[in-house]
C-alpha cells in the first residue's frame, strides 16, 4: 500500500488526483488524504444547481466540483480531513462500507469518542453526523473515500448547502441533509486536521505495516494539473453534467410578478417559458426563444442581456433583477 497526503488545497486538483491515481497505480492500494479549501463537492449523479445556495455559494467564493462517485452533497473546508481508500476492485464488498471506515472508527475510539457507522455509510457520534462516505468502481479499481469533520464553519456548511427545492423538478440523486457535528466537541480544542492526519495514518500500519510513503512527482502534479484544467475546473463537468431538470422560478419586482419556466438538459435551455402581470413593447416569446440553446449558467445570461433592452421585454428593470430569476 502507498501513503498519500496531498500537497494541495484545491478541491479540483484533490478531486483530480483520485482519478489520475487510478491509472498511474492500476494495481496498488493507495491510502489518499487531502484537505480542501472551503468548497462543495457534489454526487455524480446530482443536480448541482438544486443542490446549491449559488448566490452564496459566489459571494464567498466557494468552489464547486464534480466527484467520480455517487451521493450526495458535501462542504469541505480546512476544518475537515478527507480519506480515500484505492484497491482492486472485487478484495472487497462493493456495498460494504464497514471495511474502510474502520480505522476510522479505531482512532476515534482510542481517543475515546463514541463513534460508529450507522446506516450504509454515514459515520456517528451520539446521532451526528461527522462523516459521509461515497463509493466507486472504475478501471478494475475501487474507491472509497469520506468526510472527517473536525472544526468546520457549520454555519458556512449550511448556507452553502441550502437549497430551494421548489426551483427544480427532476429525478437526481438528492442529499439528506442530516444533523452534523464537528469532532472537536469530543477531542481535545487544539486538535488538527495534521494530528488527524498522523492518528488515521497511524492506524492504516497497524494492519499494512508494510505501506510506504509516497510524494507525487512532478510527472504526477502536471498529469493532475492536466484532468484538473480539462475537465474538473470546466462548467461543462461540474455543471452541465448534471441529469435534466426542469426549473420554476417567481419574483417580485418593481415592474411586476414574473415567473420562470426552464427545460434544461445537460446544462442548456431547451424550452423558455415566461409569465407574468409586466407591461411590453415586444413580444416576450422573442426573449423565450433568445434563451434556447444556452447555457443555464450566470456568465454566459449576462452576455446575452448585456445586448438586449430588457426594458422592452419587461418595463423598468435592470439586467440584475432578470438575472435573479434564472438563479
Amino acid at each position: 500500500m502507498l501513503l498519500l497526503n496531498s500537497p494541495s488545497h484545491s478541491a479540483y486538483f484533490n478531486i483530480a488526483s483520485e482519478e489520475y491515481l487510478l491509472t498511474r497505480f492500476p494495481t496498488e492500494d493507495i491510502f489518499l488524504l487531502y484537505v480542501n479549501a472551503p468548497s462543495i463537492i457534489v454526487g455524480k449523479f446530482q443536480n448541482t444547481l438544486a443542490e446549491i445556495n449559488l448566490d452564496y455559494v459566489k459571494e464567498k467564493e466557494i468552489k464547486v466540483v464534480r466527484r467520480m462517485s455517487g451521493g450526495g452533497a458535501v462542504y469541505h473546508d480546512l476544518g475537515n480531513l478527507n480519506f480515500s481508500f484505492h484497491t482492486v476492485l472485487g478484495e472487497k464488498d462493493f456495498g460494504d462500507f464497514s471495511y474502510f471506515t474502520q480505522p476510522v472508527l479505531n482512532m476515534l475510539k482510542e481517543l475515546g469518542v463514541p463513534a460508529e457507522l450507522k446506516g450504509r455509510n454515514d459515520l456517528l457520534v451520539e446521532g451526528k453526523k461527522f462523516s459521509g462516505n461515497a463509493k466507486l468502481a472504475r478501471n478494475g479499481k475501487m474507491i472509497q473515500h469520506g468526510t472527517i469533520l473536525l472544526h468546520s464553519e457549520m454555519e458556512v456548511l449550511g448556507e452553502a448547502l441550502k437549497a430551494n427545492p421548489l426551483k427544480f423538478l427532476d429525478k437526481a440523486t438528492k442529499s439528506n441533509r442530516g444533523r452534523v457535528t464537528n469532532l472537536i466537541h469530543y477531542l481535545p480544542e487544539d486538535t488538527s486536521t495534521d494530528d488527524l492526519k498522523k492518528l488515521l495514518t497511524a492506524q492504516i500500519l497497524k494492519t499494512h505495516p508494510m505501506a510506504e510513503y509516497y510524494d507525487f512527482t512532478e510527472e504526477d502534479i502536471a498529469g493532475i494539473e492536466k484532468l484538473q484544467r480539462e475537465k474538473y475546473e470546466t462548467w461543462d463537468w461540474n455543471y452541465g453534467f448534471s441529469p435534466n431538470y426542469n426549473f420554476k422560478k417567481a419574483l417580485k419586482i418593481p415592474a411586476g410578478f414574473i415567473e420562470i419556466h426552464l427545460d434544461v438538459i445537460h446544462g442548456i435551455i431547451e424550452k423558455a417559458k415566461i409569465f407574468g402581470d409586466f407591461f411590453a413593447s415586444k413580444p416576450i416569446e422573442e426573449l423565450e426563444s433568445l434563451l434556447i440553446g444556452i447555457k443555464h449558467e450566470e456568465e454566459e445570461l449576462v452576455v446575452l442581456f448585456a445586448n438586449l433592452d430588457l426594458t422592452e421585454y419587461f418595463g423598468k428593470v435592470t439586467a440584475e433583477e432578470i438575472l435573479a430569476g434564472f438563479r
